[in-house]
């Protein structure tokens, strides 16, 4: 099994996982997979990680899964997938996620990218959910989440099209939240994971949970949720260093306690 298709490093509170199949457009295939999932829990294992990057060497971001990978318990039923396994570690984070995206974003891609909190796409950039033209639909959260983040109009017109998507209209849909010079991607997406990263751990974990969590339930839950969070976050320590250091006009030091 290939021991570097994907870098991981951590440097101070951020982890970069780097998809690392350029040769092979960075489909997800068994061994990629297995690696996100053992990054993501060494993410998780480790409390000073706040934010993490997802990115990619070569000219895409992920084009997919290896068809030859999927495993199936018996005919038409899926066992486990490279696409289900890397995206349900992603999912899983409780830090935020960037998605740094380069080139082709394609298929499990496009769903590998939907699990990320904040999307910024090279001017480069294409999104594609090709599966109909196969015969089947998105299966990894696809359908679900790209309705939730794009509204239903344009989620229907990117999967029953099944035609490639530029950067500037997932920019205009509410898919990417920027569009960047492509020399430019890395730097913004490091520069915005190091401003996530000097707020207070706590908060920040709180904040993606409530607003991911509320867009599943009635307003009313969410709202008692957002209110218990509230709550909470009054009893740490890192709340009374923002009291202070508001007060005494400096930058807060926060210890994520």
């Amino acid at each position: 099994m290939p021991t570097d298709t994907i870098i991981f490093t951590k440097d101070r509170k951020i982890a970069y996982i780097t998809l690392n199949r350029p040769d092979a457009g960075n489909r997800l295939d068994l061994g990629m997979a297995y690696q996100i999932e053992s990054a993501c829990q060494a993410i998780t294992d480790d409390d000073t990680m706040q934010v993490v990057v997802l990115n990619a060497f070569g000219d895409a971001f992920c084009t997919g899964e290896e068809l030859e990978d999927l495993q199936f318990e018996e005919p038409g039923s899926l066992l486990q997938s490279p696409g289900a396994i890397a995206i349900n570690a992603i999912s899983r984070l409780t830090a935020p996620v960037i998605a740094a995206i380069n080139g082709e974003c394609h298929g499990a891609g496009l769903e590998l990218a939907l699990v990320c909190d904040i999307r910024l796409a090279s001017q480069t950039a294409t999104f594609l959910a090709p599966e109909l033209s196969y015969g089947y639909i998105p299966h990894h959260g696809g359908t679900q989440r790209l309705s939730r983040i794009v509204g239903k109009s344009a989620a229907l017109e990117m999967v029953l099209l099944g035609e490639p998507v530029s950067a500037g209209d997932a920019f205009r849909i509410g898919l990417a939240a920027r569009v960047l010079p492509p020399d430019r991607l890395g730097s913004e997406a490091e520069a915005l994971a190091a401003r996530l990263s000097a707020k207070a751990p706590i908060a920040l974990r709180y904040t993606k949970e409530v607003v991911t969590k509320g867009m599943d339930v009635t307003l009313e839950q969410g709202m008692r949720l957002e209110g218990d969070l509230y709550f909470l976050l009054q009893t740490t320590r890192d709340r009374m260093e923002g009291i202070s250091a508001f007060l005494e006009r400096r930058t807060p030091e926060f210890e994520g306690r």
